[in-house]
């Protein structure tokens, strides 16, 4: 389709236009952020779903806590069993199920809990140790701290002794509805008491074969305390394992000598409470004062693709924990897992990464690498040296989207964002909820989750970069309950519990929301029909520009509650602009800089516009005197996607 000789690079994406006016356009423009929301109602226009696409563009992410997804029981005891409180299965991921995840808009699951770890329930009889609650944290135990990697949480299958034939088969429903899979990958810590009872041949346990009289030894998996026994933390706010349930091994004292640091890096033998204490970090080869103690990548190796990677580590000697990880993940990759989350990835010296992801890559070049980063002076060492696809964009544009959704903050500061992203934009996978973000319709967030409408808009339109859906969050959950370990405004994920909003869309497995209210009904349309445009448009897998600033200073009662931003392809030219206020409607005539259009060869003259949502917006483009018009009328927390014909 396109001539490859006319490729240039704008604003950090490729185009396939080739216009003189393009120094103008990159010199003129600077580079921001977009928004889309809308307070409109659902019957409007038909959606075109992901199942009717023969082509995606962009990424869509459903992360699915998978305990939780299926349960259907109500209760919602503190500290609830799993008989009483119930919990999900494999099998709840039925066909339809899987179905209306993918009519969503949604292209890879990524399947939160997988691996197994540490809980509080008897498996004995089917040879799995006991855990200690001491050191578990909830009583369905916490999903990152992982006891044996080679297999999968008993409690989500059906017969706990197929447990891993069970969720062979969830990866082969997910693909059969065109969907790709994700599970976590925790390489910073392991559970305080790792198992293995399935290892491949030949696979030796984590700390199997340590010395434990040092304190650090390269290829010790973990770094100890020698001389010092492990002590339960003392616990805080009148704290008891299980809320004070009986337990056999509820007694304050957990054996471990010699002590072994914990998953945060403490060094203490009696970590504190809020420590990561139910873990154990892992040594990659990072003496204890911060030095390396294995190869580091030449610089150029910033510019080098994968296979360079992977060659370059083949002659390499490296710690052994690399080793346990590279082939745990190759073993995943084997089962037919499409890429993997990897927990606090920043934890874990980059080196590993480039010597890990290559491996994965070789066997699955396209396989969907997502780090949990939060610095973002490291961004571009763990996507160019770490060869990661894709890293949280949590700290600039969530904490940013979060102050203005709750009035603290202005539109104005999303410019400077995706300028300082913009070599990398496309690899910031952008969210508005997750594990370990508090839930948007809760009080303690906005109270409401139709605020997020123009936030959504903009997290899914704004670059190339995926968009990442936490389940629950179409239809409103607040994450209201009292689950033991876990606190309100997060869904918890220590705990045996129900997601009341979900089960009502879930209708006691016919996943139809037939339970649903209006407004919960309302929300999921929405999010349906942004996140299918948003994967149909080639429009997002182009280019970006923001219009923000040109407005502010040359449109009259444009303000900062306001944002506005094109995106552009060979096929398709798109205009974005979201109110964010929740109580002001805001009228102007949108502007469109003279540069614009240059690019875009626009003549004088009238042109129509197709709002790609809800087909509600009428509006026109005029073009005179060198000048380019458009009628804005926007409702609180209503945006427009408009197509320019």
């Amino acid at each position: 389709m396109f001539n490859l000789n006319t490729e240039v690079f704008l604003l950090g994406y490729p185009t396939f236009f080739i216009f003189k006016p393009m120094k103008k356009l990159i010199t003129s423009l600077s580079l921001a952020a977009g928004l889309l929301a809308g307070f409109f109602a659902c019957d409007d226009k038909p959606i075109e779903t992901a199942s009717q696409m023969e082509e995606t563009h962009k990424v869509v992410v459903y992360q699915v806590f998978t305990r939780l997804f299926g349960n259907t029981n109500t209760t919602n005891k503190p500290w609830g069993t799993l008989e009483e409180n119930g919990v999900g299965k494999f099998s709840d991921f039925t066909d339809k199920a899987l179905q209306e995840i993918k009519d969503l808009g949604v292209t890879h699951v990524w399947y939160t809990g997988i691996p197994h770890h540490a809980v509080i329930r008897d498996y004995s009889e089917i040879g799995i140790s006991n855990d200690d609650p001491d050191v578990v944290k909830g009583r369905a135990g916490s999903p990152y701290a992982v006891k044996d990697y080679y297999n999968v949480n008993p409690d989500l299958a059906d017969d706990p002794t197929k447990r891993l034939e069970e969720f062979e088969a969830l990866i082969a429903r997910t693909h059969r509805q065109g969907m790709k899979v994700l599970i976590d990958i925790v390489p910073n810590h392991v559970a305080r008491h790792y198992e293995g009872k399935n290892n491949p041949e030949g696979v030796r346990d984590f700390g199997a074969d340590d010395d434990l009289t040092m304190e650090y030894k390269r290829d010790n998996n973990f770094y100890y305390i020698p001389g010092k026994a492990f002590q339960v933390p003392e616990p805080l706010n009148d704290y008891k394992p299980l809320g004070g349930a009986n337990h056999p091994l509820s007694d304050g004292k957990f054996e471990e000598n010699p002590a072994k640091w914990t998953g945060n890096g403490s060094r203490e033998a009696q970590p504190y409470f809020h420590d990561w204490y139910e873990t154990v970090k892992i040594n990659y080869g990072i003496k204890p004062d911060g030095t390396k103690d294995f190869p580091e990548l030449p610089v150029q190796f910033r510019e080098e693709a994968y296979q360079a990677h992977y060659e370059f580590w083949q002659d390499k000697d490296v710690p052994d924990s690399w080793k346990k990880f590279r082939d745990m993940a190759l073993y995943w990759t084997k089962k037919g897992v499409d890429g993997f989350r990897f927990d606090m990835a920043e934890m874990v010296p980059v080196e590993f990464w480039s010597y890990m992801n290559s491996a994965i890559k070789m066997e699955n070049p396209d396989a969907f690498l997502l780090a949990e980063i939060y610095n973002p002076r490291e961004y571009r060492n763990y996507i160019q040296l770490g060869k990661m696809g894709y890293l949280y964009d949590k700290v600039e544009l969530y904490d940013t989207l979060k102050n203005i959704m709750q009035g603290r903050g202005s539109t104005d500061n999303l410019v400077s964002i995706q300028q300082g992203l913009s070599d990398i934009s496309g690899h910031m996978l952008h969210f508005l909820e997750n594990h370990d973000e508090q839930r948007i319709a809760s009080p303690e967030f906005v109270g409401k989750a139709e605020i997020a409408k123009p936030a959504a808009v903009l997290s899914a339109t704004i670059d190339q970069a995926p968009m990442m859906l936490y389940f629950g969050q179409e239809v409103g959950e607040p994450g209201a309950e009292n689950a033991g370990f876990g606190t309100s405004s997060r869904t918890s994920i220590f705990d045996y519990i129900g997601v009341p909003h979900h089960q009502r869309w879930m209708n006691e497995g016919k996943f139809d929301g037939g339970q649903l209210n209006p407004a919960e009904k309302e929300l999921r349309d929405f999010y349906k029909r942004l996140l299918n445009f948003t994967i149909k448009s080639p429009a997002l897998a182009g280019n970006y520009a923001e219009i923000h600033s040109f407005n502010r200073t040359n449109t009259e009662w444009y303000n900062d509650r306001v944002f506005s931003y094109i995106r552009w392809s060979h096929d398709q030219r798109l205009l974005v602009i979201t109110n964010f206020d929740t109580e002001q409607s805001f009228g102007f005539e949108l502007q469109l800089p003279p540069s614009i259009l240059d690019l875009w060869e626009l003549s004088e003259g009238e042109y129509t516009l197709d709002e790609k949502l809800y087909g509600k917006a009428k509006t026109k483009l005029y073009v005179s005197s060198g000048q380019a018009k458009i009628r804005v009328d926007l409702k609180p927390l209503e945006s427009w996607i408009l197509e320019i014909k």
